[in-house]
């Protein structure tokens, strides 16, 4: 990416031949672009999940930035885009972010893509966007396809309210950590997850949320083995516990919390249980499964009682 992309120009515009994009064997103009950076959402398996407005924009923009080339070229080579697509990755973001806003600068637009699916979720295209923002340059983003919404939507998970989380931490005492501070939200919560790790992490919910907790792994969405696993914690626990060889895109979900009608009295009750028997922290922590509420204000709680019976 050595100044490769120094005029803005993609390859079509450059041999002086029209910006187009194919769809069903019909060569289709596509109409310039204002200068901005354009987030474009674009498949997460079945190259079909693709918008017109996509198309167009992958097609017409100045510069097209993406995470992986040979996988960007893949989709372009399916519906006839000629644009050259050039690397913007967490690798070699300090020098090809300069560039883009250079383009940006310039006048140029400038679309970015990740490997699959929406922009800036879980990929190095927040930090692009935000220097672009900052410097008052327009950002238009292109919807499309999305892992975590194709997911929650075919869960069968309450959707009125959800948390992405990304991905949990790779080590199991940062993992149950992290999932305790999550234990009450009021919401449906989604994980992107890897086969390597996923009956570890579904071990780990159902000790730290609750074995009875509803979740639902999918995997491989919208590809030719797209599976829906739907369950109690326990249950998808024990499954991949006994599974070898997972394979596979996962997004994990997971189920909200029972609603909590503990009283004042009965939660410094479970608490001053909890603390005879297990150290401070961990007593906080089974007090927010058990109770709904935010393990820190827990935790601080017993804190305060443990001082007031010192």
């Amino acid at each position: 990416m050595r100044g490769e992309f120094r005029t803005g120009m993609n390859e079509d515009q450059a041999s002086g031949g029209a910006r187009s994009f194919r769809l069903h064997n019909n060569q289709i103009p596509a109409r310039p672009l204002e200068p901005a950076l354009y987030l474009v959402a674009t498949p997460i398996g079945n190259l079909g999940d693709i918008t017109l407005r996509a198309l167009e924009t992958l097609a017409g923009a100045d510069v097209l930035a993406c995470e992986d080339t040979r996988v960007t070229r893949v989709l372009l080579d399916r519906y006839g885009i000629q644009n050259k697509p050039y690397a913007y990755h967490e690798h070699n973001a300090d020098e090809a972010g300069p560039r883009l806003l250079q383009a940006l600068a310039a006048g140029r637009s400038v679309a970015l893509v990740s490997d699959a699916g929406t922009p800036l979720v879980s990929d190095p295209g927040y930090r692009l966007a935000t220097q672009a923002i900052e410097a008052g340059y327009k950002v238009v983003p292109i919807p499309g396809a999305s892992a975590p919404l194709a997911a929650l939507v075919g869960s069968g998970l309450p959707n009125d309210a959800f948390f992405f989380a990304g991905f949990l931490p790779a080590k199991d005492k940062g993992r149950r950590d992290r999932l305790a501070e999550l234990a009450g939200i009021p919401a449906t919560l989604i994980f992107f997850e890897s086969p390597h790790r996923i009956a570890a992490t579904l071990a780990a919910a159902a000790d730290v949320l609750g074995g009875e907790r509803t979740g639902a792994v999918c995997r491989e969405l919208t590809k030719t083995f797209e599976e829906f696993r739907r369950g109690t914690l326990s249950e998808l626990a024990a499954h991949y516990e006994a599974v070898d060889n997972v394979k596979g895109e996962i997004v994990l979900l997971v189920g909200p919390p029972a609603e909590s009608v503990t009283a004042e009295a009965d939660v410094d009750a479970i608490l001053a249980d909890l603390a005879g028997t297990m150290p401070t922290a961990k007593a906080a922590a089974e007090a927010a499964r058990l109770t709904g509420l935010p393990r820190k204000e827990l935790y601080q709680r017993l804190l305060d009682m443990k001082e007031r019976h010192a």
